[in-house]
């Protein structure tokens, strides 16, 4: 192995003997030799550190770093600040690559002199059976081309489904030196809570080259029950992490304006997917809060009509006017039951359809008509 490994290799580990060996003899096994990897261990409880130090014994390219329990961000940032790689990559101590994962992400990166290189993934399912389903991340057009992610799309739409790429932060590898130049660290609050979001968009914010790739390599794991995405306790940590890019935006007034509008259209997406996989009590208390931050973006001028579609642009609305009522809808739906807003209630369905065409369009109307008209169908 030459002084500086092609790529680092940082792997974050907590308390997850059952899926390690699967995932560090991936790793081991890579076509690309000339890398590094580094082991995390986050105060694990289990067999995971015996299991490490293995690895490390039995090959000198394996690092270890065993601290005490700190959580998700500081784990990542030890490891980044660790690696000595051209480029550092990450794998999560439950999933597992493809063997020519990193040579194909270097050689393309290398090639491209690019900041940051994407690929796609396998959702991956062990149980009942083994299955993977590729996911892609981006269309052959784009992955036909290098683009700097904030100069280089058309229209705000087009920038705002880029950022809104599921920010999977390891399928992809990352220049260290324009890491390190831009001090790009991941928020460090407690436990694994969704910081790939603000490490993310810092990343997206700040690249001058990126390329995506349509090949998918990296085989995330779907039935681990500890994993931080099935956490319903966590209610408030996507918070965090957008007052984290929040902060990240006030210190570089140069892209502030122009990506706050894309922040905040991200936002919404996020906010929702965290209130629908709540239960009912802990959904309405986020709920309160998103209000409460969507008004404020609003007031301040950041929330642009141009960034949504329609109907995510009049539920953003609906949120920030009256979130319990919008709330009672929610879950009214999710019951199978006619949501009727009180104030509709002595309303006939006559009027309360035109409404519903003004406000949201004829084929949203008839779609919303034929939903219910299956739920009471169903009922019966």
């Amino acid at each position: 192995m030459t002084s500086t490994p092609k790529v680092s290799i940082v792997i974050p580990i907590y308390n997850v003997e059952k899926y390690l060996r699967q995932c560090l003899d991936s790793v081991v096994n890579q076509t690309l030799k000339d890398i590094e990897i580094i082991c995390v261990n986050d105060g694990s409880k289990d067999s995971s550190p015996e299991i490490i130090e293995e690895y490390v014994r039995r090959d000198p390219r394996v690092k270890a770093i065993h601290k005490e329990n700190s959580g998700y961000g500081n784990s990542m940032n030890r490891g980044f600040d660790m690696a000595t790689g051209e480029y550092i990559g990450i794998v999560e101590s439950d999933d597992y690559a493809e063997a020519d994962m990193f040579e194909k992400l270097y050689n393309c990166a290398k090639e491209n002199d690019l900041d940051a290189c994407k690929s796609g993934f396998f959702f991956y399912y062990s149980v009942p059976e083994e299955r993977n389903i590729p996911s892609p991340i981006a269309s052959k057009a784009m992955c036909k081309r290098v683009f700097c992610p904030t100069d280089d799309f058309k229209s705000l739409r087009e920038q705002i489904e880029f950022f809104n790429i599921k920010p999977t932060i390891w399928s992809a590898i990352y220049k260290k030196d324009f890491v390190r130049e831009n001090n790009i660290r991941f928020n460090e609050t407690p436990g694994a809570s969704f910081q790939d979001t603000s490490f993310n968009f810092k990343v997206w914010a700040l690249a001058k080259r990126v390329k995506l790739l349509e090949e998918c390599f990296l085989h995330y794991r779907q039935d681990n029950e500890s994993s931080s995405i099935n956490s319903a306790s966590k209610v408030f940590c996507v918070c965090d992490e957008y007052r984290e890019i929040e902060s990240f935006l006030e210190k570089h007034p140069s892209i502030k304006a122009k990506l706050d509008p894309v922040k905040n259209a991200l936002k919404y997406n996020t906010y929702i997917w965290n209130y629908e996989r709540l239960s009912e009590e802990k959904a309405y208390e986020f709920l309160a809060v998103a209000s409460e931050e969507f008004k404020r973006d609003m007031l301040n001028g950041i929330c642009i009509k141009d960034a949504y579609p329609w109907y995510k642009w009049n539920n953003l609305n609906f949120i920030i006017e009256d979130y319990q009522e919008y709330h009672k809808m929610r879950q009214a739906e999710k019951r199978g039951e006619v949501y009727v807003h009180e104030g509709e209630k002595k309303g006939s369905l006559l009027k309360r359809g035109f409404k519903c065409i003004r406000e949201n369009g004829l084929i949203y109307t008839i779609k919303r008509f034929f939903q219910k008209l299956k739920r009471r169908l169903r009922r019966r």
